[in-house]
């Protein structure tokens, strides 16, 4: 057995480094393995990507054809600023006005730059499709591992789950408001808004089943046409505009732009500013799929990092100009946010655009959130995979397949597809209820952003090893940042818009109810049953206890034979137990 080892390590899981041999066990991952474990397979050779996928305890099981340029194309088509900015101009406008939308997105950037920041050193640190439920159960203190990625994996889901579903209602409302402006006779329904949205999910989930190869390159397509659209938005709006045949300036005067917090809430002005952070946030809540694709991406944690922190910094800069076109050009913020289109967007182009240019904006807004609701829908996909692969769902046995033509997870695509259907049905009470579904992404993608950053800051101290990009010194100031930020938002993003009296149950935020709720029987499920199984992420490589790693890099032979039968010790518990080092 010793003889065995030996060559394990030195002809399968060697690589070699400034002229040293080094075992997988030494790539720079913070791994849920033990301390030493190294993986093992005698029928093949690791590549680079390979070797740091197994030090984290996985096989691969995709086709890496994405690359930092494509994994950011997916990532920013996600992120789909020109249709977010639409969809959920209600609250950044409707909130706050043009004071919100101006300094208010700076304020908001700042804190979301640094939970982006962290999250990009994390990634590069555990390159895994499990993202951030992985990174909670490597990060969290002794014996908490499998409850923190229980709650992080479970209010990721919920965010990943609710994001096609919102992005293609907003896209749909807005094709609906275009039929709407072309036909004046035409008032569209909640049925109608209900089965387009339907279909439209339908279209995407046949698109997410394609292979990856496929993906990668719809959504550089999808990526490039929202870039563009955006650009050419951002243009068309402040040169075409007809604010001056209304009898007013070309634009508005830059004091009533900054000065002025529109009174759409009952709150001071301050949490006024504080609650349109939702637009901010909504909209800004795709950064993290670069890590969900980290299993398809080569060169993962440098490409996947980096496309993390890209994604965010590009979004927030021309996300930033694009509120500022709409600040300048709006002409009247009540009148849109009540107009009967039903989509404050396409109310605001009928205000201060020719109805023939509002048109031509409002279908480019379409396309690019055509391509985002798909984008969306691939990275829920690779999350859903993720956490059934470590049994985390009824059925987790049919939801972790991958299909054997197009090695992509069919299985989670359609799982997906129907949840977020039925999730649709709330269309039908009300806009207040299905404007829910934009506070629960919200919330539910900081809190599970947050939670690994939280326990990083806080909790980890030594044990958190670094990968190729991270922010050295500054890493625990930005993270500390990036907690408190989500710290002050959770509640504000509960608040309703009106309060006392006035507070009706058409009028209610019902945030609380629609993300509390699956979360307070999450937690009653972990308490009940889920705490005796569930023991996080779940390792699918055959490793060996093979010693220190120092001793292995020295040429140690004698400490690597001596551990020999600890290795067959940490195979036999390895499967009893369905994972190792939590």
């Amino acid at each position: 057995m010793e003889e065995r080892n030996h060559s394990a390590i030195s002809n399968r899981n060697m690589s070699t480094v400034s002229g040293r041999k080094k075992s997988v066990g030494q790539e720079p991952v913070s791994s849920v393995l033990k301390d030493g474990e190294v993986p093992y397979d005698p029928d093949r050779d690791w590549n680079s990507d390979e070797e740091v996928l197994a030090a984290l305890g996985y096989k691969p099981e995709f086709k890496r054809e994405f690359n930092l340029f494509t994994t950011f194309c997916v990532s920013f088509a996600v992120l789909g600023l020109l249709p977010s900015f639409a969809t959920t101009l209600y609250y950044g406008m409707g909130y706050a006005g043009t004071g919100g939308m101006t300094w208010g997105w700076i304020v908001a950037m700042v804190g979301i730059q640094c939970v982006a920041m962290s999250m990009a050193e994390l990634c590069s640190s555990m390159p895994t499709s499990g993202g951030l439920y992985y990174a909670a159960a490597v990060l969290a203190p002794p014996g908490w591992g499998p409850f923190a990625a229980w709650i992080t994996g479970w209010s990721n889901w919920l965010c990943q789950i609710t994001a096609a579903p919102s992005v293609n209602y907003g896209t749909s409302a807005m094709i609906l408001a275009s039929a709407s402006i072309m036909n004046p006779n035409y008032t569209p329904t909640d049925w109608h808004t209900f089965l387009l949205t339907t279909f439209i999910m339908l279209i995407h989930a046949v698109m997410s089943s394609m292979p990856t190869r496929w993906l990668a390159r719809t959504n550089t397509v999808g990526s490039i046409l929202n870039f563009t659209l955006l650009i050419v938005v951002i243009i068309m709006i402040p040169a075409g505009n007809n604010r001056p045949e209304r009898g007013l300036p070309k634009f508005a005067p830059s004091s009533d732009v900054w000065g002025t917090i529109y009174k759409g809430t009952e709150y001071p002005d301050g949490v006024s500013v504080l609650m349109s952070f939702i637009g901010v946030i909504w909209t800004m809540s795709g950064y993290d799929s670069p890590f969900h694709l980290a299993e398809e991406c080569s060169n993962a944690n440098m490409a996947s990092p980096r496309a993390i922190v890209l994604t965010s910094a590009t979004g927030g800069l021309f996300g930033w100009f694009l509120q500022l076109v709409v600040a300048y050009t709006v002409v009247d913020i009540t009148e849109a946010l009540d107009s009967d289109l039903g989509q404050p967007f396409a109310a605001y182009l009928q205000q201060c655009m020719p109805q023939n240019m509002a048109i031509a904006i409002l279908s480019l807004t379409i396309i690019a959130g055509f391509f985002m609701g798909q984008g969306c829908m691939i990275a829920a996909s690779r999350v859903t995979f993720a956490y059934a692969r470590d049994g985390c769902f009824p059925g987790s046995m049919y939801w972790k397949q991958v299909n054997r033509h197009t090695q992509t997870p069919v299985n989670a695509v359609w799982f997906n597809t129907a949840i977020g259907i039925l999730l649709l049905l709330l269309i039908l009470a009300g806009g207040v209820a299905i404007g829910a579904l934009f506070s629960v992404g919200a919330i539910g993608a900081f809190i599970a952003f947050t939670t690994p950053i939280f326990i990083r800051v806080f909790f980890v101290g030594t044990r958190f090893r670094p990968g190729p990009w991270n922010l050295g010194k500054f890493s625990i100031p930005c993270g500390t940042i990036a907690s408190g930020f989500v710290a002050l938002m959770v509640p504000i993003l509960c608040l309703p818009s009106v309060t006392g009296a006035d507070l009706t149950p058409d009028l209610m935020n019902w945030t609380c109810l629609v993300y509390g709720a699956p979360m307070f029987f999450i937690l009653i499920w972990w308490a009940v049953s889920a705490r005796k199984w569930f023991h996080g992420p779940v390792v699918n490589v055959d490793h060996m206890m093979l010693g220190r790693d120092e001793a292995v890099i020295e040429g140690q032979e004698e400490k690597a034979g001596d551990d020999s039968s600890s290795g067959e010790a940490a195979i036999k518990d390895g499967e009893k137990k369905g994972e190792i080092g939590v």
